[in-house]
């Protein structure tokens, strides 16, 4: 057995010989009927130039070490050592590291060591919700009020966290919120951002802007945006054109109104911020594909970048005053009742996490799926992926950022496929989606880290663990104090048996909605666009809601809606979350993954924000989900 830090679990003796093992690729991998599939030679062979491999195990750099401990652990490190705590305070001690010391990253220097360790104190579990509660699942930009700019925004946010918490419920979750390009066409996907670490501007409420309701250009820009309401889908590109016009013209003409609190919030988020500013300037005067920039630009260290930030402060000064706004609003909306964040598998390899990051990635590589019986040629979703001893190397300072920003003003937050902390599937350059590996991740860290987080921010998290999932990634969630995901139109059994330490819900934006499987809109929605819909699987999901409903095959959407949300209200899970989608009868999915002909990510919901507390069916679906009460 190969021990290597975060990967003792994952090695097998019969693949410990091998140097690709000793780097964190798998042999190969069981696929969701249990058959056992041999990693190519060939792709092994890429991803390990991807990584830098070599003969032998990987090494990280003389100093960059991180020790992980849990609070309270007795840690021994031979010799005389200085720890300087996170706090500032300064340690010094032999052999043995106090057991008291506090949650936290701290740095610690052993005599005859080359460096510094980075000491991570972790608890031993996340923070969970201390009560059952209930809550609502949401996609924002879908929810458009009167007001909205053609989009929903954090003033919508704000507005539906109010009348949730009205109703007693303790959650609002909502699909990502990260940054994506600043420029056109903008990115409809919220699952494929810029910047994991900042938030999408075109959120933004412009009227909510100090100042910005004086200015004529406002009002006008406000007109058309509002017009954009009803259209049948949802154009990004039009709705981002017209509030960042409004945005520049307030930040030239009002934006001293804003200047103390502005200067107070940029000097807390420090370099990152300035970094993502500058990606964000540079982007808008070279364009789109960072590795095409000119020589000087296309690293945040270089001297051009530092030259670029200087003769274009003011350009960089309006990125960062829209994270500042969006930050404010965010702030907002957490006021009524918790915002549950939902974090992204990755970044698009063109974006500014991408520009920031470049030396802990793995250049040219993309995550996707192996292939399965509903994508046979398996999936490339594109993102870049940390390679795990770069990331190591750099004490996992960029996974930090991550997971604290995306906490940030949270109550909650989601982990989408949170098997990816666990492993990967790496697709090396010039393959297909099929020809790739799965490569372990630092797991043991990572969820370390989490829990940390998690811990100080007073937030819960859940895990996206649907589908084929390794035991042990559960197993460990368990450990970790991570909520499981439990979605009816996959469970055996009904929601009064499951587990308590989960999230319930009856579908999310990936799956079909209540409406589309009673109706077989969904199924209709398939064929339409290319897939061969599983009809077989969305008659026994149908057949299963009405056996436990006790629903007749004659009873009408509005009667299988309710009955959905009686059976998940019973549900044993510390939170139960109900879809607007569900609420408001709508037949097809947010999301039909494996289509790009199809309006994904842009359909609004049927109704106005200000319409929905007095839909007949969302009051019941509220009705029915308040029995669960917030306690």
């Amino acid at each position: 057995m190969v021990t290597l830090p975060g990967y003792g679990a994952w090695i097998t003796d019969d693949a410990a010989g091998a140097d690709a093992a000793r780097w964190g690729i798998e042999s190969g991998y069981h696929d969701v009927g249990g058959t056992w599939h041999d990693a190519d030679p060939t792709v092994t062979s890429a991803v390990l130039r991807a990584m830098g491999g070599h003969t032998g195990a990987p090494e990280v750099g003389p100093g960059r070490d991180v020790w992980v401990v849990a609070a309270g652990e007795t840690v021994r490190s031979e010799g005389a050592w200085v720890l300087r705590a996170e706090s500032g305070e300064t340690l010094e001690g032999r052999d043995v590291l106090p057991p008291d010391l506090d949650l936290g990253y701290h740095e610690l220097e052993r005599e005859g060591a080359p460096g510094q360790v980075r000491l991570i104190v972790t608890p031993v579990r996340c923070h969970t919700p201390a009560e059952r509660m209930w809550g609502w699942s949401a996609q924002l930009y879908a929810l458009r009020s009167a007001a909205s700019w053609g989009i929903g925004d954090l003033a919508d946010l704000a507005t539906m966290a109010r009348w949730a918490a009205s109703q007693g419920a303790g959650a609002v979750l909502v699909n990502p919120l990260h940054a994506v390009l600043p420029g056109h066409p903008q990115q409809d996907s919220p699952y494929f951002p810029s910047s994991r670490v900042f938030r999408n501007p075109i959120y933004i409420r412009v009227e909510d802007v100090p100042g910005a309701t004086d200015m004529a250009d406002v009002w006008e820009a406000a007109r058309a945006g509002r017009s954009l309401n009803s259209a049948a889908l949802i154009d990004r590109d039009e709705v981002w054109r017209l509030k960042r016009s409004a945005l520049e013209s307030v930040w030239r003409h009002a934006g001293e109104r804003t200047r103390a609190a502005f200067t107070g919030y940029r000097a807390r988020q420090g370099q990152a911020l300035e970094d993502y500013a500058t990606f964000c300037a540079i982007f808008d005067e070279h364009g789109p594909g960072w590795r095409d920039w000119p020589g000087e630009l296309r690293s945040p260290g270089a001297e051009g970048v530092a030259r670029f930030r200087q003769r274009h402060s003011g350009a960089v000064s309006f990125h960062a005053w829209l994270q500042f706004l969006a930050d404010e609003q965010m702030g907002r909306a957490g006021h009524y009742t918790g915002i549950v964040t939902d974090l992204a598998i990755g970044t698009d390899p063109d974006g500014a996490d991408a520009w920031r990051w470049q030396d802990v990635l793995a250049s040219g590589v993309a995550v996707g799926a192996p292939p399965d019986d509903f994508n046979r040629a398996g999936q490339n979703w594109g993102f870049a992926p940390f390679d795990p001893w770069k990331l190591r190397a750099a004490q996992f300072q960029p996974f930090i950022d991550v997971v604290r920003a995306v906490l940030g003003h949270a109550a909650g937050v989601r982990i989408d496929h949170v098997a990816g902390l666990f492993r990967l599937w790496w697709i090396p350059p010039g393959f297909e989606a099929d020809r790739g590996v799965y490569v372990r991740g630092p797991w043991e860290e990572l969820l370390a880290i989490v829990a940390l987080e998690s811990m100080r921010s007073g937030a819960w998290v859940v895990g996206e663990d649907l589908g084929t999932v390794p035991p042990m990634v559960r197993e460990q969630m368990g450990r970790r104090g991570l909520l499981s995901t439990r979605v009816m139109w996959f469970e055996p059994e009904p929601p009064d048996r499951w587990p308590e330490h989960s999230v319930a819900a009856v579908t999310t934006h990936d799956l079909p909605t209540v409406a589309g499987i009673w109706t077989g809109a969904d199924d209709r929605d398939q064929k339409e666009h290319g897939i061969e819909p599983n009809s077989e699987g969305s008659e026994q999901m149908r057949e299963r809601l009405a056996g436990w409903a006790g629903l007749s095959p004659e009873a009408g959407v509005a009667e299988a809606v309710t009955g959905a949300h009686r059976l998940l209200a019973g549900a044993p899970s510390v939170v139960a979350l109900a879809a607007l989608d569900d609420a408001l009868a709508v037949p097809l999915r947010p999301n039909l993954p494996g289509t790009t002909e199809r309006p994904n990510w842009r359909v609004p919901l049927p109704r106005v924000l200000e319409d929905i507390p007095d839909d007949p069916l969302v009051t019941s679906v509220a009705e029915a989900m308040a029995g669960r009460g917030r306690s």
